[in-house]
Formats: C-alpha cells, sequence, structure tokens
C-alpha cells in the first residue's frame, strides 16, 4: 500500500478526467453587472423541502450546469425553465432532474433560475422579466458552447407549465431587445434551435388560460395588446424553432387546448412539430417515472430529438 503514493493517485485521476465524469459541471450568475428591472429589497430567495425543492424569491438569477461525459456527448443541449405558475420554481422536480435524464442520452442540460414577476425586488416591466433571464439564459448557453462540448445548431430549450410559457415566449421573442448588452455574450443571437413544451401554458385568453400564471406575469387586468404578446401561438412566424408538444387530456390546470393551439399556429406557419396527447395523466408530472400510463413519455422526446434535422 505504501507504494500506491502520488503517481498512482495522480494516474487514476487522469483517467477520470480524460473520460470527462458527468456531474453538475458550474453554477453561474446570469449577468455580469447590473440584474435589469431589479433593485434591492429586503426580500430573500426561499427554499421550501417537500415534495421537491420549492423556490421562491429568486433574487440571483443563474444557470445550473449538468453535462454528459464526453464520450456519451452528442453535442445536444437544453435549456431548461421548471414551472411553478411563475410564483415559484420546482426546481428540481422539473428541472435538475430533468438535466440528469438528459445526460443519460448524451445531452447537456442546463437549468435556469429565472427570476418571478411577482418579486417585490422588481421595479419595473415585470412581464418582461422572465424574458430577459431567458435570452441571456441561452446567450450565454452558446458563449460556453465549445467550452462544454456543446455543437453550434443543436441548442434548445425546454419548459414545463409556467416555464412552458416562458419557453414559448423566447421562441416567439427571441429578437425582441428587452435589455441593454452587458458583454460579448450579448451579441449573440438568442434563437434556440429547437423547443419542447411540457403541459405548457401558451395562451393568455381567460378561456385557455393558467388564470394564475397569467395573472402573476400580466396583473389581474391586462390590456389586450399586452396578452396578445404574450400569446405565443398568437406570434409564431416562420422563424419559429420547431417545437416537440406534450399535454394530458384531463389536464385540470393547465387546459389541454394551450398545446393545440400552439400546435395549430405552427402547423400554419409550416414549422415542423410534434405533439402527444395523453388521455389521463393531470398536471404536473414532470419525469412521471412511477405512473404506467405515463413514464415512457421521455422516450418519445429521445426519439425526436434523435430525429431533428
Amino acid at each position: 500500500m505504501k507504494h500506491f503514493k502520488t503517481t498512482s493517485i495522480l494516474a487514476v485521476l487522469l483517467v477520470f478526467v480524460d473520460m470527462g465524469i458527468s456531474a453538475q459541471d458550474t453554477i453561474m450568475p446570469l449577468w455580469p453587472n447590473k440584474i435589469p428591472n431589479q433593485e434591492a429589497s429586503n426580500e430573500k430567495e426561499r427554499v421550501e423541502t417537500d415534495r421537491f425543492d420549492w423556490v421562491t424569491n429568486v433574487q440571483q438569477p443563474t444557470i445550473e450546469v449538468y453535462l454528459p461525459t464526453k464520450s456519451n456527448a452528442n453535442g445536444q443541449a437544453v435549456v431548461i425553465f421548471p414551472g411553478g405558475g411563475y410564483y415559484g420554481l420546482a426546481y428540481d422536480w422539473e428541472g435538475i432532474d430533468m438535466a440528469k435524464a438528459l445526460n443519460s442520452k448524451g445531452v447537456a442540460g442546463i437549468v435556469v433560475k429565472y427570476r418571478l414577476p411577482i418579486s417585490k425586488s422588481i421595479v419595473e416591466g415585470k412581464e418582461v422579466v422572465p424574458l430577459q433571464d431567458a435570452q441571456r439564459a441561452m446567450r450565454l448557453v452558446k458563449s460556453k458552447a465549445a467550452e462544454w462540448n456543446i455543437s453550434e445548431g443543436k441548442i434548445g430549450i425546454m419548459g414545463f407549465s409556467a416555464g412552458g410559457h416562458l419557453a414559448s415566449t423566447l421562441g416567439t421573442h427571441y429578437d425582441d431587445t428587452v435589455y441593454e448588452k452587458q458583454d460579448e455574450a450579448d451579441e449573440l443571437s438568442a434563437r434556440p434551435d429547437f423547443m419542447a413544451l411540457i403541459y405548457p401554458v401558451i395562451s393568455m385568453d381567460n378561456e385557455t388560460t393558467h388564470s394564475g400564471s397569467k395573472g402573476a406575469l400580466l396583473g389581474e387586468n391586462p390590456s389586450d395588446e399586452l396578452a396578445n404578446r404574450f400569446s405565443a401561438n398568437k406570434n409564431v412566424t416562420k422563424d419559429t424553432p420547431p417545437a416537440f408538444l406534450l399535454h394530458a387530456q384531463d389536464d385540470d390546470a393547465v387546459p389541454v387546448e394551450n398545446s393545440i393551439l400552439m400546435f395549430s399556429a405552427l402547423k400554419k406557419e409550416g414549422i415542423p412539430v410534434t405533439m402527444h396527447i395523453y388521455s389521463k395523466g393531470g398536471h404536473g408530472f414532470s419525469l412521471a417515472l412511477k405512473d404506467q400510463r405515463l413514464k415512457n413519455w421521455i422516450s418519445l422526446l429521445y426519439d425526436w430529438l434523435d430525429n431533428l434535422e
């Protein structure tokens, strides 16, 4: 045992480095300078742990990076927006767990801890604050692509529920100017190459929206102009990225019509779109590992990712 010293230990470590062991790679703040539309307040970020980690009062938005091993990496990356009705973030349930699942298929998973419009620290333009963080997250990931073994043209987004609304908002408003540039990363396009929207809020029309998400983002009586701007189905263009949609017909929180509206809007513009609707499943099921009906939905996503052009 005495002979197993520094050189042997170093050799083992070099093997692990060469393999590119998968792990949480880093947590990075989104904003290098002043966070836009935010002032210091006495509000503190909170994490409640029950069925999953529930994060509220986000003050310092970040990305948390999970990379597959270099030998398994296929060059794809997915920037993930957890849901929570714009009141909080189901951070591990719809974020970290998904990043790790993607890693198993060679895909980098980057979880965004984005600010919430109900925060007391937001001083103006609360409806654009999540979009600011989403655009910045996409640009930051693109700026790190070479370092993280990610291929250009293979960086997409994924969102659940209200996080799906944010993802679809980024997919349709990636070119909007919603903050002042802070560094070279902000010279990059915020356009995602694809988007996966899982039981997403899409429409801000009263008949189909999730009222909690709408109220938190836009206030109780937003103008029609504002509601239309944040209804992704009304802002699809021929440059909107291809999409994967997943929903349950019996979703009693976010009506399935949200995904159907988005499917129709994408189809009308000739955007490649795949949609899967389960008859039962409810809302907020994430990976659904304990649900015999739903647990294989992630395989549908993997197949879709494998066949993206």
